[in-house]
């Protein structure tokens, strides 16, 4: 930043440790899983909402812009601090600070780690569903700013369903707690779920109440794997009209199952060209009742693999495989353009042809995989970015996606967010009218718009 700041007023305000300027501090704070990244001036490392208040306060007072973060795991670049200033990074405000079984309720700080909570509380016999991909990884702060899913979002659904309540830190340096620890709350507007998906535009969480459920006591797994996509689709949309209600069900293509295969070896998906993995879980006895019931749905469809697995070790098995999908992209040693589009559940078919058609069109593959159940395909654009022409029929590849997931009543992200990645694109998957509501609401709560800036509200 070109005017001088007294940034040691602030440091002083500050508990030890939570202030840094040292370039290989701020270089760690400069971006996320994407491309992009921009050195913070400053990172801020507080350990409690009284010291996020101190640098939103000062930061307020001098207008300089505060980008939050939790553990860097995003994809779109949502925590890159592209006008400098100060990355607030909430990463060691990381305790659980409570769990409550007969609430069914859990209360954290921002930086907990998502797989960390899920084992503490399935150590009570509870149960918090959101399972993001990189859950051992990313934290609940990321996860609600993001509105973060995962499989079990086809029955359990996203994270905004299960904050109760927040802390917030508002711009100004003000907290409000919002929300509560009741199930049922109707007073006055539902501000809390405001910041749930607001991408720190809007104020800094800094505790959460969440919603557990009772952990289902058994669980099982059916890994079909199918001659084409079209039999997939149909094998889906029979399953639903048959009154089956998977926990899960996941969706890949055969680009990525001839990846998969060759860095994991499986026979779990040899020769297949669409593979399902589909999860139900409940009491042991109905589960297994239903497993039984489906695969003689599933085997109408003449599918060339069907495989089922029980219990948490025989679900693993095509869990793990399904984990190593995006690494198995990246050992082709092509790049691959991630891209969390999401279409209404009857209109998966055409987002399969709609792929296929923009594979023909630009001359590049195109791998698919994801959230079939909820119709949240990861579409990932792969390119060898050494060539000039192939990242020019990448981005047009990239427009006409987003277009065409638009014509079909979709939205261009459903789980990662805007960020940075998705900013062109903006314009068109929100009306002019849409996009003044949300600078209304940024303006009114950050007038001074230091929070996030560069962002889609911004």
């Amino acid at each position: 930043m070109s005017r001088r700041i007294p940034w040691s007023t602030l440091e002083r305000s500050l508990g030890p440790g939570e202030w840094d300027r040292s370039p290989e501090v701020r270089q760690a704070h400069a971006g996320d899983k994407w491309y992009a990244s921009h050195l913070p001036d400053a990172v801020a490392l507080p350990r409690s909402t009284e010291s996020v208040a101190r640098v939103l306060s000062f930061a307020h007072r001098h207008g300089i812009p505060v980008t939050a973060r939790g553990a860097g795991h995003g994809y779109v670049g949502g925590c890159v601090p592209v006008r400098g200033g100060i990355a607030l990074c909430v990463a060691r405000m990381n305790r659980i600070l409570e769990i409550w079984g007969e609430d069914f309720v859990a209360v954290v700080q921002p930086g907990v780690v998502t797989a960390d909570l899920q084992s503490a509380v399935e150590k009570k016999g509870l149960y918090y569903p959101p399972d993001p991909a990189s859950r051992e990884h990313c934290s609940l702060g990321g996860n609600i700013a993001t509105n973060a899913g995962g499989p079990r979002c086809l029955k359990y659904g996203v994270t905004r369903d299960y904050v109760m309540g927040l802390e917030v830190v508002q711009a100004d340096g003000v907290r409000v707690r919002l929300g509560g620890r009741t199930h049922k709350n109707k007073t006055g507007f539902d501000l809390h779920r405001l910041f749930v998906g607001s991408e720190g535009l809007l104020g800094v969480v800094t505790e959460a109440t969440l919603k557990l459920l009772p952990k289902p006591p058994y669980r099982a797994c059916i890994g079909v794997g199918f001659a084409s996509m079209k039999e997939a689709i149909g094998a889906i949309q029979n399953l639903f009209a048959e009154g089956f209600h998977p926990s899960a069900l996941e969706l890949a293509d055969g680009f990525t199952l001839r990846a998969a295969e060759k860095r994991t070896g499986s026979r779990l998906i040899a020769g297949c060209d669409a593979h399902l993995i589909v999860e139900l879980d409940g009491h042991a006895a109905s589960v297994r009742h239903e497993i039984t019931a489906l695969e003689r749905l599933l085997r109408r469809w003449r599918p060339r693999t069907l495989k089922r697995g029980l219990g948490d070790a025989g679900c693993e098995r095509f869990w793990g495989l399904r984990r190593e999908f995006s690494y198995s992209l990246r050992d082709t040693g092509l790049t691959k353009l991630n891209e969390d589009v999401v279409v209404p559940r009857g209109r998966l078919g055409a987002l399969f042809r709609l792929t296929a058609s923009l594979q023909r069109r630009h001359r590049l593959p195109l791998a698919c995989f994801g959230h079939a159940g909820d119709g949240n395909i990861h579409v990932n654009v792969m390119l060898d970015e050494r060539d000039p022409d192939q990242r020019r029929r990448s981005e047009a590849c990239l427009d006409d996606l987003f277009r065409g997931i638009l014509d079909l009543g979709g939205a261009i992200t459903g789980e990662h967010g805007i960020g940075l990645a998705k900013l062109p694109w903006w314009p068109d998957a929100a009306a002019p009218g849409v996009r003044s509501l949300h600078e209304r609401i940024k303006k009114a709560l950050d007038p001074e718009g230091i929070l996030n800036p560069g962002k889609f509200a911004a």
